[in-house]
């Protein structure tokens, strides 16, 4: 991982946004304790993974979550209580308030970004090769994303893919929407030569420009992006132990 460790009396600000890095793949004593932090809703989730190392991967991420959303609550991990929106963005309801969270994993590491009072959305994404990529991105990218993307040399197009795919999903699940928005609709800036931002919403400025959107990076082969509601941000990242 490229992030520091973060410091043990790690505070939060309202002006800040904290996002931790996460090891998906932990020693057994340590995933054994992780598991038993996790509610009966979340084992029964995790034991309809077909792969038991995806059933470790949802058990090791959501109980760093909790240890993490502890961290900032002073409640005890194993107390914290979950409720999920219409779209299925989880939300704490014990303790409620204003604290904001959101989750992402791939192959071995995961993502958990952490605000005050403000929506986040965090996506993080393996580069692996993606034959297909051609025919997504005429499907879900934008007609100038898209023109973008054709326009890239062909070594730089599977990051510039990665890139533009994390940034949408990262705005898109700020919102709390995920993939039941059009993702065509959604409109980034992801060329190497550009500034990373969201462009417009269903050719909406004013959308747009109520978030910042942020290319994160955790480590070598991943690609990742943190959106939050707002524009003055200080962003703290962290590798979690």
């Amino acid at each position: 991982m490229h992030w520091p460790v973060a410091p043990a009396d790690a505070a939060l600000s309202h002006a800040e946004v904290h996002v931790w890095c996460v090891a998906l793949v932990q020693p057994a004593t340590l995933e054994r304790e992780l598991v038993d932090l996790l509610a009966e809703d979340e084992r029964d989730r995790a034991a309809r993974f077909h792969f038991e190392h995806l059933r470790r991967r949802f058990r090791v991420s959501h109980g760093v979550l909790r240890r993490i959303l502890a961290h900032y609550t002073g409640i005890a991990a194993a107390q914290l209580r979950f409720a999920a929106d219409p779209f299925g963005k989880p939300a704490l309801t014990e303790p409620e308030g204003e604290l904001r969270f959101n989750l992402s994993h791939s192959e071995n590491l995961a993502l958990i970004a952490v605000a005050r009072g403000r929506e986040v959305g965090v996506d993080i994404e393996f580069m692996r090769h993606v034959p297909e990529a051609e025919a997504v991105a005429k499907c879900n990218f934008s007609a100038r994303e898209y023109a973008a993307y054709r326009a890239l040399d062909e070594k730089e197009k599977r990051v510039a893919f990665f890139n533009c795919w994390t940034r949408k999903e990262a705005y898109l699940k700020a919102r709390g929407e995920g993939l039941s928005f059009p993702l065509a609709q959604v409109d980034v800036a992801f060329a190497p030569a550009e500034v990373p931002g969201l462009l417009c919403v269903h050719g909406d400025t004013i959308e747009a420009a109520r978030w910042s959107l942020r290319a994160l990076h955790p480590a070598n082969g991943y690609a990742a992006a943190l959106a939050v509601a707002g524009q003055e941000v200080k962003l703290s990242c962290w590798q979690w132990r």
